[in-house]
């Protein structure tokens, strides 16, 4: 019986291919987390609690309260979006 197009050769230890596709997942390994990604992460979380505590504190007040007076309850949607905004980016995290 023919054997399928398919089928894949087996790969030895000591052929040059195996070797440099083995350096190269090695090398993905290695990459890990960009700099940037754990500050900004934390950061945008870190904020939107502040805001939305500020806007909570502040809420009481006759213009409507901080961050933004002339958003009123909408500071709250700000503040929750910069948190899931942080939470989405720990999906990155490595």
């Amino acid at each position: 019986m023919p054997e399928s197009k398919s089928r894949k050769k087996k790969v030895r230890p000591s052929d040059p291919e195996f070797v440099e596709r083995m350096a190269k997942a090695a090398e993905k390994e290695k990459a890990g987390n960009p700099p940037w990604l754990v500050p900004v992460m934390l950061g945008l979380m870190i904020l939107g609690l502040i805001w939305i505590v500020t806007y909570y504190l502040t809420a009481s007040r006759v213009g409507g309260g901080f961050p933004i007076p002339p958003l009123g309850a909408w500071n709250l949607a700000v503040g929750f979006a910069l948190i899931i905004t942080g939470f989405g980016l720990t999906t990155r995290w490595k």
